[in-house]
């Protein structure tokens, strides 16, 4: 049984629709072991909470510096013996624990990834600037975390259409709706039945 670590920052959809796959059988051979979030406030606490999953917040405001924070937040992942890392919202992930769990640790971005992503690149801002743009497919991608910003080997991917007046508040929720739930709890489920692989910088699936 896979143990997932999941990393939020607010109000915990993603996590809802992990806890779903697992509950359903999209998901199998993995539980959700530990949920943490940087925000006091994230209302995915609650979810996690509300099923008996450990939750807990570490605040980068607690601690003298970013160094000390990231110590802190490796410390409870290695002690919970989480095995696969899941960001959630959760923005930023430091290279000490990216190198704690080589090709361990994966992200869901809300787009096409090359296009609408990289620094500065998240939330709102994703959507904004594909309608900015005005391409007519926009997605999401599940793909595993590297030590630059969305750089690492893709996983998954999967295609939404843009349609015209949307605002992006309602491309934000296609994209959820229509990519994220559906492709990050695949990606979870390939990984633990072992059935992905790094090879030469990309990811193959058997």
């Amino acid at each position: 049984m896979l143990k997932l670590g999941v990393l939020v920052s607010g109000g915990g959809t993603n996590l809802q629709a992990i806890m779903d796959a697992i509950d359903s059988g999209v998901i199998t051979n993995a539980e959700v072991g530990l949920v943490i979030s940087n925000n006091p406030g994230a209302y995915a606490l609650k979810r996690a909470e509300s099923r008996g999953i450990p939750a807990k917040c570490i605040s980068p405001k607690k601690f003298e510096n970013r160094e000390e924070f990231h110590k802190a937040l490796l410390q409870e992942l290695q002690e919970n013996k989480v095995e696969l890392v899941v960001l959630a919202g959760f923005l930023a992930i430091p290279p000490m624990i990216v190198e704690a769990y080589p090709n361990r640790i994966i992200n869901i971005h809300p787009s096409l990834i090359p296009s609408f992503c990289g620094v500065g690149f998240y939330g709102l801002h994703v959507h904004e600037g594909v309608l900015a743009r005005g391409v007519k497919v926009s997605g999401a991608t599940v793909h595993f975390v590297d030590t630059g910003t969305d750089t690492g080997p893709i996983i998954l991917q999967k295609a939404v259409e843009v349609q015209q007046g949307d605002t992006p508040e309602v491309l934000q929720r296609r994209v959820m709706e229509e990519a994220e739930w559906k492709i990050l709890p695949k990606a979870i489920d390939l990984i633990a039945n072992n059935r992905v692989s790094v090879q030469n910088g990309k990811v193959v699936i058997d």
